[in-house]
């Protein structure tokens, strides 16, 4: 796991920095939000070919009770013959729903990269330099925290005034640190991980407001798989019945949740922008490319496929009666 951090945290962290510098007012959070929403318009494309699918699945769906009535009592028959249908149809039930879900994975383990090592993956800090402050990092009183490896780079950024004058850190590189702007609008840092901030009693309203993040995490997650089953729902409800598919709209907010809770908070600015968007994004491509407006679409392709077979055998027919002739 830490091997997908440090490898994808490069290229995410780069593209952070690039946000950060030109777009992203200098704020991490909005870079995460901008780096967010720019991933989104990168997975539209697959969006609209999930949407295609199903389009397709609806479509096939007479053809596949008609299979259904067939083979009854049959389930090994039933799956055969429809999965000779999707061949014939050159349709993957699987293929549209794996991919985004793909690369939404692999979004999220580069941003952990890119926030947990912000060092390394941001600022691109010699490594010499990065130990040293590490190391003296480690030293200062800080509890539990101190002895989380993958947070002392986190930690190096909050307390970066209290490790001033070590040996073989150049002012540049403090320069550098101070200039980051991890906080959310003064909020808190987008290092804060919500665990640690377990009792409210002491850390007040901080707690509180960084405790929201887990929260609007959960629900704007949930919003959008709740979204998806109705709209699976009413294009295939065949596939909407599948236990997988409850698994999936419940399961992905309890994982949110847990990775939101368990993690920076700057991962959980990433869950909510992902969802809210993903969100937006289907909403739109729902109207934009409907069941009806695709399988409409699909009818009218087959009808002029169908045409063009026919025209087809009969140049090939006429062409066959002339030689003959």
């Amino acid at each position: 796991m830490t091997f997908l951090y440090e490898t994808l945290g490069v290229p995410f962290g780069f593209l952070l920095k690039l946000i950060y510098q030109s777009v992203g007012f200098h704020n991490y959070a909005i870079s995460i939000i901008l780096l967010t929403l720019f991933s989104r318009l990168i997975m539209t494309p697959s969006t609209i070919s999930q949407q295609k699918g199903m389009a397709k699945t609806q479509r096939l769906q007479p053809k596949i009770r008609r299979i259904q009535a067939k083979f009854a009592g049959d389930q090994r028959r039933i799956q055969e013959e429809t999965s000779a249908l999707y061949q014939r149809e050159g349709y993957n039930p699987m293929s549209a729903g794996c991919a985004p879900m793909a690369v939404q994975f692999l979004l999220l383990f580069g941003l952990i990269g890119a926030i947990y090592y912000p060092l390394s993956n941001f600022l691109f800090i010699d490594d010499t330099e990065i130990k040293l402050l590490t190391d003296a990092v480690a030293k200062l009183n800080l509890g539990s925290a101190s002895n989380t490896s993958h947070l002392a780079e986190l930690l190096v950024i909050q307390h970066i005034d209290s490790l001033q004058g070590i040996a073989g850190v150049s002012q540049a590189t403090y320069d550098a640190i101070k200039a980051i702007d991890f906080n959310f609008f003064g909020l808190f840092s987008l290092g804060d991980v919500p665990a640690n901030y377990k009792d409210i009693g002491v850390h007040g309203a901080k707690a509180v407001a960084i405790w929201m993040i887990p929260a609007f995490s959960f629900l704007s997650s949930l919003a959008s798989g709740v979204y998806s089953q109705i709209k699976q729902k009413q294009t295939n409800p065949s596939m909407a019945k599948n236990p997988a598919m409850g698994c999936m709209t419940f399961g992905m907010p309890i994982f949110s949740l847990w990775i939101v809770v368990k993690y920076p908070v700057g991962i959980g600015i990433y869950w909510i922008a992902s969802s809210v968007f993903g969100l937006l994004s289907t909403i739109i491509i729902g109207h934009l490319f409907s069941p009806k407006k695709m399988i409409a679409k699909l009818m009218v392709d087959e009808t002029v496929e169908r045409r063009s077979r026919e025209n087809n055998l009969k140049l090939v027919a006429a062409e066959k009666a002339k030689t003959n002739s």
